[in-house]
């Protein structure tokens, strides 16, 4: 592991941030040695999440409707092991919310939101763990995750400066 010139707390903060923009946005902009040491954080956090995204159960749960009455309702709730990889990764990013539009009013953005308390662990295992699962079992192999291209030096500095991106 390198040690980025930053002490062990705040070289794993960094990395926490770098992740969780990563697997929010998609793509990054950060040093090549940067670059590097999260490719390797990343990839074990999906790695986590494809191992595990399937994992749930169905629960019958009684609730009670706007008319007062008690209704049966089928829920899906994580399994074990699914629910051991959520707080793991949980431990590994920071918490990105959802940003409201512009244009957009305060109804529509709630709607849009729903009950969703963590939306980027929800977009790791909903969004990102099947579109990667797909591609394993299609190509018949697990990793390469993300990819890092070289953008040459920075000014001031003269660091080199990579785009790191997921596939």
């Amino acid at each position: 592991m390198r040690k980025l010139g930053r002490t062990t707390e705040q070289r794993l903060a960094v990395l926490r941030n770098q992740a969780s923009n990563l697997l929010w946005y998609g793509k990054l902009s950060t040093t090549k040695a940067n670059a590097k040491e999260l490719q390797s954080y990343v990839e074990k956090i999906i790695t986590t999440a494809i191992n595990s995204y399937m994992d749930t159960n169905e629960v019958t749960q009684k609730r009670i409707d706007k008319d007062g009455n008690e209704v049966e309702v089928t829920v899906a709730v994580d399994g074990a092991k699914k629910l051991a990889a959520r707080r793991a990764i949980m431990n590994k990013v920071y918490d990105l919310h959802e940003v409201k539009g512009q244009d957009e009013s305060r109804t529509a953005f709630k709607a849009r939101i729903g009950n969703v308390k963590h939306p980027l662990i929800e977009k790791i295992f909903n969004e990102i763990a099947p579109k990667y699962a797909e591609r394993k079992e299609a190509l018949g192999q697990g990793g390469g995750y993300t990819r890092i291209y070289l953008n040459g030096q920075r000014r001031g500095d003269a660091a080199d400066v990579a785009i790191i991106e997921l596939i």
